[in-house]
């Protein structure tokens, strides 16, 4: 399958800069996949697609201020890290630009020196591992020093950290948000539990490989970063449960998703575990346990935008992505939704 065959034109206006005030008065697609139909609501209408008996999956990851600026101890050269996953206390795998300037034994401080780090060697990707060195606790450092990894087509400073986070974001890992979340509310998880629906939780840390652009031109050849995942024992009764009464599991994100995939057997049955995952799935795939989606608007040619032509159907989906730009959707990690039933 050609990778181009993803491809659409956005106009770049509808590349959504920041944050609505209301996070869920953003803007609601549904995609009906039964009558290959759709309707324009807002965000909070969703309580309206949702059936008591229903479990809806919330990935409750949370965005850490990966992205570090600062210097070279001996030069004073300017120097950018974005931390990509813990290897083990104090040891990190990073990305780091430019690279020059962080050879083996290179020293780099922070934050006026809160914090310290020392490359320790070379990744295959073209990363470095580096030790930290600080006082105190490091995420308390890293919450003083860092910044967002706010996405690359994102130009505007944020200026409240928290708006790149979900209200239920409580485990720190990710690089970047699990961003279908943005749009719930506390008040409307309650009025959705209210209604009966299941609410749970899985854990994937989002990799900078969301954003890596797929450089193969067959699908297929694509390769899947690694990102670590947890899911409990409780979130996978509550899943089995759902799917035995024959109601519906609905995934909120592309990451919800590819962790329930990847954590179901062939019948579908959801096991707890903890690991990492690099499952791709693009058309083709065969849906263990998901039947509904919850998802924003997917960059062209990006593994997320496959992802979501696999569970709804190719050609639905890149007219639902005309129709939304027909309409004016806000496109991308601060843009409006989309619900696919």
């Amino acid at each position: 399958m050609d990778v181009k065959e993803f491809y659409y034109e956005l106009p770049e206006e509808l590349i959504a800069q920041e944050p609505l005030p209301e996070r869920d008065k953003s803007r609601l697609m549904v995609v009906h996949r039964d009558t290959r139909s759709f309707e324009h609501r807002i965000f909070e209408n969703i309580i309206d697609y949702l059936e008591e008996g229903d479990c809806l999956v919330l990935n409750d990851t949370r965005v850490i201020p990966a992205r570090l600026l600062g210097t070279r101890k001996d030069t004073g050269g300017k120097i950018e890290f974005i931390l990509l996953k813990r290897i083990e206390k104090d040891k990190w795998e990073i990305l780091v630009k430019p690279g020059r300037r962080a050879k083996l034994g290179s020293e780099f401080t922070f934050g006026d020196g809160r914090l310290q780090a020392k490359v320790l060697d070379y990744t295959d990707a073209g990363g470095r591992i580096v030790e930290f060195y600080y006082e105190g606790i490091f995420e308390h450092v890293l919450d003083e020093v860092g910044k967002m990894p706010v996405p690359p087509y994102i130009k505007k400073e944020l200026e409240d950290k928290e708006r790149y986070q979900t209200v239920y974001a409580r485990k720190p890992g990710s690089a970047a948000a699990p961003t279908a979340g943005f749009h719930f509310t506390r008040e409307l998880l309650k009025k959705i539990e209210q209604k009966g629906v299941r609410v749970c939780y899985i854990t994937l840390h989002v990799g900078l490989g969301t954003f890596r652009p797929v450089k193969e031109e067959k699908v297929e050849q694509h390769k899947m970063h690694h990102e670590y995942f947890e899911v409990d024992n409780e979130t996978a009764r509550i899943i089995n449960a759902t799917k035995q009464q024959g109601r519906r599991v609905i995934a909120v994100g592309t990451t919800s998703t590819r962790t329930l995939e990847t954590v179901a057997d062939e019948n579908g049955f959801v096991k707890s575990q903890s690991g990492w995952t690099d499952l791709f799935i693009y058309p083709g795939y065969r849906f263990k346990v998901v039947d509904g989606l919850v998802t924003n608007f997917h960059l062209p040619e990006s593994t997320l935008l496959m992802l979501v032509c696999a569970f709804a159907d190719k050609e639905l989906i890149m007219s639902a992505y005309k129709e939304a730009i027909k309409e004016k959707y806000r496109f991308y990690s601060f843009g409006d939704a989309m619900l696919i039933v």
